[in-house]
């Protein structure tokens, strides 16, 4: 199986956006950096043709930062199989009244949840790896 390719929205200026691109930092640059890579977004949409042909067909994560998905979307128009979607809103819950920070640095409070963030998706890997990470 070839790595698992897990992509952040851009969300620039956002602290949802900075949140997702951080949490999918650590998933493949210190939690599963062998199962795993990350493309630029940005790429995606252009349709780079080295990012298009490292995504078709591929086995997908996206950690979007709100409800339009455009990671989502972006991912699977250039041809990835999203088989994991998720949205960083959809964790606040247990975190509101927390301040984490803004588009362009996080509180000890978003670290904290861009870590809670990341091992979401280290669960969505060792769920698509069968267990095995």
């Amino acid at each position: 199986m070839s790595k698992i390719k897990v992509i952040p929205c851009s969300g620039i200026g956002k602290v949802f956006g900075l949140l997702a691109r951080e949490s999918v930092l650590m998933v493949t640059e210190e939690k599963c950096p062998n199962d795993t890579e990350t493309l630029c977004l940005a790429h995606v949409v252009t349709g780079d043709d080295e990012v298009v042909e490292k995504i078709k067909g591929e086995t997908c994560i996206t950690m979007d930062g709100c409800a339009k998905y455009c990671a989502k979307k972006s991912v699977e128009e250039t041809g990835g199989i999203v088989v994991k979607s998720h949205k960083v809103p959809d964790f606040m819950k247990a975190h509101r009244g927390e301040e984490h920070g803004s588009g362009t640095y996080l509180t000890d409070d978003g670290w904290k949840y861009a870590e809670e963030l990341a091992e979401i998706m280290v669960e969505d890997i060792k769920e698509i790896k069968g267990g095995v990470n």
